[in-house]
Order: structure tokens, then sequence, then C-alpha cells
């Protein structure tokens, strides 16, 4: 890919979704309906060109769809890309727009009712849990999809784990995958650490873990902004609640190889690529008590593991500068917002045992399943699987994820085609969220088109590809890149969420109390006994046959 190295702050799409979250969805209890009409199926469409065209004749398929926000529109969807297609079809879709802040409520009660769409589309809509209890209310795909789908079969060949994520224990396929394009091989959350407190110091940046250490204490103790008080810095921040151990495994203490899913589980692969529960593995405990040393050391927050989200972005974010000497995140900007200038990414520093670890997570952020659902209640599913087939093309899935060309996307007439700066002053990933289904939905770029798209160079995507370049050398999915994403059977399904949730509260409990506390090597043995009696052996078994099941599928 053409990518440029320039790096500004944009609007960081977190604060956005963060601010559209607590705006909710004001009065609209339920589904906003986008036909634009209580009788989708004798509406007049108007097309993006603004002729208005008589759809009455066409089928209409109900297909429900969840937005993070209220705040971001809906016109795109039909419009551009989405009408084409949908005219492509000749088909009409009756978009049933939820919202994330009241879905987990509205979907309850959609599925108690029995009267569900044609489909869901967006793995944000349904569980993999909703999917096991609910099985019988959606149709089996893996036929149609060897009947219909072209496009996503030829996907299947060319990349065959995302034929993998979506294909479940018994061997069939109950939802449609999606692969993001033009994504980062560093596709994780990166350390950031404060440049000008290393210049205002006279330090330099740190190459390995311990010199990280030493740096993080400097920045806590002496005056490393500048104000005169050397006792208002922080080292590293965080947010108290559930998680916040599977955010640390991933962030502050991966050098100890210690990187794990995104799925919150806790499970990862050792250095020889095994599954591993990994808040029982050697390296956690080496890592934990390197943790408990840096909150002696003054390091750590002393609000750490009390403090919510908001007081770690006010600290961060502070004004007349970050309060904060080491952030992680997709780009910085998205965790320092006007502070972004202050902070640069890091290259991954050596570890414990002279790796460097990074999070390569494309087998949860890039690629997943559960993108569209169809209801065993649909009249006509071939039909709307070969509108779905017509996403998994390099086109559309460009402007699935960044807007119509023509709109937020320049064609340049010689097969290339530029991913436009917003004219309204926003940000480009606020764009791509508000023109396109973005990270949702059926979608898949073969990686021979990548060359031919340019991002911008100061913006989100182009921020992040750029950035690749400093760790990407250092990415190995096979062992200490995390769990991916696998496929359960109902019933263990049911065993690991009944065993885990109390092993997931017991060992948070027990990390925050070693780091403050201390203790871990005096309580390590009782620590694994309690786990073995909370049924780790259990949980660990079921984890390690999905996996070798998805391993298997990824052979095929």
């Amino acid at each position: 890919m053409r990518k440029k190295t320039k790096m500004a702050w944009s609007v960081a799409l977190s604060a956005a979704m963060a601010a559209g979250l607590l705006a909710g969805c004001g009065s609209n209890g339920g589904a906003e309906s986008t036909s634009g009409s209580t009788a989708a199926s004798s509406a007049k469409t108007e097309s993006s060109a603004g002729d208005t065209a008589d759809t009455s004749d066409r089928p209409t398929y109900k297909i429900a769809t969840v937005r993070w926000t209220d705040t971001w529109p809906t016109d795109f969807l039909h419009e551009g890309v989405m009408k084409e297609i949908e005219d492509k079809m000749n088909i009409n879709i009756d978009w049933q727009v939820y919202y994330n802040s009241d879905w987990s409520e509205q979907k309850s009660l959609l599925l108690a009712s029995g009267d569900l769409p044609d489909a869901f589309l967006g793995s944000i809509c349904l569980t993999q849990a909703d999917m096991a209890q609910n099985k019988s209310a959606f149709l089996d795909l893996t036929d149609l999809i060897e009947k219909d789908m072209p496009n996503l079969k030829a996907a299947f060949e060319a990349d065959p784990e995302l034929k993998a994520v979506c294909t479940s224990r018994d061997g069939r396929i109950y939802s449609l995958p999606k692969k993001l394009p033009l994504r980062p091989k560093v596709c994780g959350d990166v350390m950031c650490i404060n440049q000008e407190w290393l210049d205002n110091l006279g330090l330099e940046t740190p190459k390995t873990y311990k010199e990280l250490e030493e740096v993080l204490v400097k920045f806590a103790t002496e005056d490393a902004d500048g104000d005169g008080d050397p006792t208002n810095e922080i080292g590293i921040t965080n947010s108290a609640g559930s998680g916040l151990l599977s955010g640390d495994l991933r962030h502050i203490l991966s050098p100890f190889g210690t990187m794990v899913s995104r799925d919150g589980n806790y499970m990862g692969l050792n250095g020889e690529g095994k599954p591993v529960f990994m808040p029982m593995e050697e390296n956690y405990k080496e890592a934990v008590k390197w943790m408990r040393q840096l909150w002696e050391e003054g390091v750590v927050d002393p609000e750490y593991f009390t403090q919510d989200g908001s007081m770690k972005t006010a600290k961060q974010q502070a004004d007349g500068g970050s309060q904060v000497g080491l952030i992680f995140g997709w780009t910085a900007d998205a965790e320092v917002g006007p502070n972004v200038n202050q902070f640069k990414t890091l290259e991954a520093v050596e570890g414990y045992d002279g790796n460097h670890y990074v999070e390569a997570a494309t087998n949860y952020l890039d690629i997943s399943d559960r993108e569209l659902m169809i209801s065993k209640d649909c009249k006509d599913p071939d039909t709307l699987l070969k509108w779905a087939d017509e996403f998994y093309t390099d086109l559309a899935s460009l402007q699935t994820f960044y807007g119509t060309i023509g709109s937020q996307i320049t064609d340049n007439g010689d097969g290339t085609y530029n991913v436009d700066v917003p004219s309204d002053g926003s940000s480009l990933d606020t764009s791509a969220w508000s023109n396109s289904l973005r990270d949702f939905g059926p979608k898949y770029m073969n990686g021979d088109f990548y060359d031919k798209v340019s991002l911008p160079e100061d913006q989100g995507d182009g921020v992040k590809l750029a950035d690749d370049a400093i760790n990407e050398k250092y990415v190995d999915t096979e062992k200490n890149c995390g769990f991916p994403m696998v496929q359960y059977t109902d019933e263990d399904l049911s065993r690991i969420t009944a065993i885990g949730t109390d092993i997931y509260k017991y060992v948070e409990a027990q990390y925050a109390h070693w780091v403050v506390d201390g203790g871990i090597d005096d309580e390590w043995d009782s620590y694994i006994d309690q786990l073995k009696a909370m049924g780790i052996d259990e949980f660990l078994q079921i984890q390690t046959d999905a996996y070798n099941a998805y391993k298997e599928n990824l052979a095929k």
C-alpha cells in the first residue's frame, strides 16, 4: 500500500463512540426503521442520483443491524453502494436499526418474541451464546453458500482462515464471515511513550523492559513535565472493572509473553504455540512480580484499580499536557487526544526472555463470523445470500469500509482509488462510521487490491499503517500473539460460561491483591489449587479442543 508517515491529531474514534454511547438512543426505545414507510413493500426508494424509482414490486427483506451511537447517520444504508447492490439484486431492504445503548434489552425481547427479521447484519448483533441458545431460529447456510455465493467461495479458497472462523464444531456454517481490508500486521494496541518527558529528562528511548522500568521510575519521580512539582506525574494508569487484567496481559505485562485473546477468556498461546490459561503460567507469575515492583517504585497510578474510565481519560488528556508517561492504544490519538504530539509509538521492548512481543489479533479484530445470520422465517434465503455475496468484492468492501466512490472515495480513473479527507472537518474514522458499515457486515478484499488504494497520511488507518513499520517484524501469529476466536459446541459453551464467570473474578481479584499487597510466591500453590477446585482443568480442555478443531478447519 502507498502509505505516508506524517502524523497529526485527528478526532479520536473512541471519543466519538464514548460521546455517542452517553447520548444513547434518546426517546427511541426500539428499532428505527429506515425504510421511510411503515409498509416497506410499498415504499418508493430515492436513488443516490436523486431520482425516484418505483420499487414496490420488489421483494422486501427486513434486516436488523446495530449502530454504536445514534449520533451517526444511517442515510448511507439507502445510498451509494448499498443502494447499487440493492438495485442490482432487484430487492428492497427494510433496515431495522437499533443502538448499542439499549440493544441488550431489545435483543432479549426480540429473540423471546419469535418474530424475527429476515436477517441480522453485523457481529455486534448476536454473540456465540445467542446463536447457541436460539439455534433453531437460524438457517444452516452451508449448502446455500455452495449454491449461491461464488464470491465468498473464492474468498474461502484464497484465505482459509475466513472459512475456519465461521465453521461450527458440527462442520456447518450458520453465519457469514468478514475480513476487514487495509489492516496492519500489528493488529491491536501498541505501546506509546511520552517523548516530551524523555526529552525533558534527557533520557534515551528504552529498548528492554528493564530500561522501560528505569524510565518509568524517572517519569514518576523527577518532574518529567517540568512544572516544578515532581509528584504529579504518573508512569502508567488504568481504569478499574472486569477485564483490567486481560488488558494488562496484552499491554504492560506483554514483555513477559502474556498475550491473550481479546475474547476475555484469558487464553493465550505459549512459546510452543500451545493453548494455555495465562494466569496460571510461570511467566504470568514473573510478570505480576514485576508489576508489584513497579507499584512499589511509584510507577503505577495509586488509583489504578479503583478509578473509572473518565478519570483515566482526564489524566491522559489533561489540559496543558498529559499526566501519564506510557499509554496503550490502537493509535496514540485514540487515548490522549489533543496531547498526541507528546507521544510516539515505541518499538516493542525486549522481554524477559529476549523476545519482543506484539499483538496480532487478526482473528478477532479483522476476521470474525456472525456478520449475517438468516432467520428460519426468511421466505427466500437464496436471493438474500446472492445479495450478500455482492459484498465480497474488492470495490464493495472498500466502500462498505470507508464510504461510497464519488462521495468519500475518489476514483482516479486508472484503477486506483483515494480515500478522501472529510470535507466537513471530521476525522476519517468518524466519516467512515457515518458513511459505511465500517467494521460490520460481509466483506473481503483481495490482497493485491491493497496497493491500489491510498489513505490520508495523517488520519486513523493511515497513521496505524505507517506505525506498523515499527513493529511488524515482531509479529508471530503461531505463538504469543493471543488465542484466536474459536467455535464451541453448545454444551461446551454452557460449561465455560458457568465455570469461567467465577474463575475470571478470582484471577482479577488476585492480580490486584498481588500488585498492591505482594505475596504471590507464598500464595501461588494455593492459588493454583483453588483454580483447579473451580474447574480450570475442564475449562482448559474445552478451550484446547476448540482450538484444535479450529486448526483442523484451517488445514482443510
